[in-house]
């Protein structure tokens, strides 16, 4: 139970991020693995966005939207990492009231709208092989910027929600965050006022993208799927598939980590696990997005080798 507001209460205007609780060598420890991993996510996403950029080839409608996907997990990262970083060497760990609000909204927005873009590249891979001549008027570059704006419209419409009802609580004397940013359930975990209300809309706002989202894609790959199964070739089933492996790929890692975070009764109970999987999603999947559609798509790698190439000339 909450405890009760009382008329003496003192307004919080700062909140001290208690982040990961160790000792100063495993701090420092800590900073050096997510620095690296920070490098990576930078050098990663911008590498993508030039490689596209640079590449006329890849100038279509899924590389578009997998260089909103390089920008968003860049964006979304590069709002929690300095901090966290900071507070890995500094022993002052204050973040100010408006900073939390602030860092919070623009988590919120970026990783919102990731939601909705993975749906939208969801749409996209069926529509290219569901309706392969209907593709180039369904996916114009009209109708793709559309789409992103779309998903920016409720990726900023979900955090305005969330972040309005978060900081409509009322933080009394106790202004500890256990957790290395601000999030939801750790700022829920502190309120000195009942908290039901935001509890159940986290879980309800969550739940409602989730399930907008993932049917849309289930949808998408039911249909891709019964459209290879009539392909005639194995080898023809192999090569039209493999242009949807990367996206499964990633949306199984950023839909995993986002359910287990926020669509689940009970998920603001437990500090320590909400940590591990904020890591997860707040840093390891930026740094691995770029790796997965590196890796696993031939143009993409094909791209990055001609760049090199036409280094080595050059020299």
């Amino acid at each position: 139970m909450k405890k009760e507001l009382n008329k003496n209460y003192s307004e919080v205007m700062e909140f001290i991020l208690l982040g990961f609780r160790t000792s100063p060598d495993v701090q420092i420890l800590l900073f050096s693995l997510f620095l690296l991993i920070y490098m990576v996510i930078v050098v990663g996403n911008i590498s993508m966005l030039v490689v596209i950029k640079i590449n006329s080839r890849l100038h279509t409608p899924m590389y578009f939207f997998l260089r909103n996907l390089s920008y968003l997990d860049l964006c979304y990262s590069s709002v929690i990492a300095p901090k966290t970083l900071a507070t890995f060497l500094s022993k002052d760990k204050r973040i100010s009231y408006n900073g939390c609000a602030t860092q919070f909204f623009f988590f919120a927005l970026f990783v919102g709208t990731e939601g909705f873009l993975l749906a939208v590249m969801a749409y996209d891979r069926f529509s290219a092989i569901c309706s392969p001549f209907l593709y180039a008027v369904r996916m114009s570059q009209q109708a793709c910027v559309r789409l992103v704006i779309a998903s920016y419209i409720c990726g900023c419409i979900n955090s305005m929600i969330q972040t309005g009802f978060t900081f409509s609580l009322r933080f009394c004397g106790e202004n500890r965050l256990d957790h290395f940013f601000c999030d939801v359930p750790a700022l829920i975990k502190i309120s000195c006022v009942d908290t039901l209300v935001n509890e159940i809309v986290l879980f309800i706002l969550s739940a409602l993208i989730i399930i907008t989202t993932t049917t849309v894609i289930l949808v998408s790959y039911a249909c891709i799927l019964s459209t290879v199964l009539k392909i005639p070739s194995a080898h023809g089933r192999s090569k039209t598939f493999s242009t949807c492996s990367s996206h499964i790929t990633v949306v199984s890692l950023f839909y995993g980590t986002v359910f287990f975070m926020y669509a689940q009764p009970g998920a603001i109970s437990s500090p320590e696990k909400n940590k591990i999987i904020a890591v997860f999603y707040t840093l390891m999947i930026p740094m691995l997005n770029p790796l997965i559609y590196s890796l696993r798509n031939r143009e993409v790698k094909n791209s990055v080798k001609r760049i090199f190439l036409r280094k080595k000339s050059f020299h």
